[in-house]
């Protein structure tokens, strides 16, 4: 295996490995965080080698489709990468980067740190806000089954792991949960701006959904 073909096998991986995952999860979904991840780099000192397959693989089995196994991912993205003759310095950082760059309720510290995460940790968080991030909401929430929303219910701000883990809450309240945080967590001055942009978006579409459920408009 030469160097050239490494990036170009490791998206044939995972293309296979996700051909039937659900919408916000797919192939597309790691596209876009590689391309975003590739646009934060270019103001970032970082090796790319290891930003490019730590983005490829970062979602290789998400927890949430595995019965919340979080070992699976990283295992399955070390087999590929050796078997790919990668170094293993490089496969251990991108394992590292799998096993921290989730949400997790926003109380998951993590145990490692490097400018590439800081770099495929934002590209992650990017797709999870603005219109894309709006999209994948519901999208998962329909696929989960999930009301869209439930005045009753209020958002819980502070979810342990665990229950944000097995929340069922209206998909609504993961915006006041998760993605309406993410633009106070973003590592690199790139995703910070970008998330700023994304997050107002976010905004302008909660005030119009209220007052639409409201009759207002």
């Amino acid at each position: 295996m030469t160097q050239k073909d490494l990036v170009p096998n490791t998206i044939a991986f995972v293309k296979e490995k996700l051909e039937n995952a659900e919408g916000g999860h797919d192939w597309f979904h790691i596209e876009r965080v590689y391309k975003n991840a590739l646009l934060i780099a270019n103001d970032v000192d970082c090796d790319l080698v290891v930003v490019k397959l730590g983005a490829l693989l970062h979602d290789i089995a998400d927890s949430k489709f595995t019965g919340g196994d979080e070992t699976i991912g990283p295992k399955i993205a070390r087999l590929f990468l050796e078997s790919q003759e990668v170094p293993e310095p490089t496969i251990e950082h991108v394992v590292n980067i799998i096993n921290n760059i989730s949400f997790k309720g926003g109380n998951f510290k993590k145990d490692f740190s490097s400018k590439e995460l800081d770099v495929v940790q934002d590209a992650d968080r990017l797709d999870a806000l603005g219109a894309i991030g709006i999209a994948r909401a519901f999208n998962y929430g329909g696929f989960k089954n999930r009301a869209m929303y439930d005045p009753a219910i209020d958002p819980n701000m502070n979810m342990s792991k665990e229950e944000y883990k097995k929340s069922t809450a209206p998909t609504l309240n993961h915006f006041y949960e998760k993605l309406l945080l993410l633009k106070d967590t973003m590592n690199t001055a790139s995703g910070t701006a970008i998330a700023a942009e994304r997050h107002r978006y976010m905004e302008g579409f909660l005030a119009q959904f209220y007052a639409e459920w409201e009759g207002e408009l």
